[in-house]
């Protein structure tokens, strides 16, 4: 089965400053961690694909109105919290999956802490449900 693992950021819920303001060492700690769990997840033959997403300044919403693109700033106009980054795992093993997400999890934060960063955790469907 492939799950897809999203890892979101919300100031609400944590007191993890934004990765700009990080120290540099701290920056490369985080960035080490995440590099080094994608290599080990490469080299088991779990990982699909892994992508950490840019700053959320320079998200778009697009919504259809009236048969045109209608453009706001994104990710969400009153929110918080923003999709920071995401990973597609194959493995017939749930249990494992949350192994990985909470490896995933656990990357160093601005004060080499682990950051303890909510992963959602979804599988993949192989088609859409049947209509009924």
């Amino acid at each position: 089965m492939t799950y897809m693992l999203q890892m979101h950021f919300s100031a609400h819920d944590t007191d993890v400053p934004p990765i700009p303001t990080w120290p540099a060492d701290a920056v490369a700690a985080h960035v080490a961690h995440m590099r080094r769990s994608v290599a080990e997840l490469t080299a088991t033959g779990e990982l699909v694909e892994a992508r950490g997403l840019a700053f959320p300044e320079t998200a778009r919403i697009v919504r259809a109105t009236a048969g045109e693109p209608t453009v706001t700033g994104g990710p969400f106009p009153d929110g918080k919290e923003f999709l920071f980054g995401w990973w597609m795992v194959d493995s017939a093993d749930e249990a494992r999956v949350v192994e990985i997400a909470a490896l995933l999890s656990a990357a160093p934060g601005h004060d080499g802490r682990p950051m303890n960063m909510p992963i959602e955790v979804r599988e993949l469907m192989s088609e859409p449900p049947a209509a009924d």
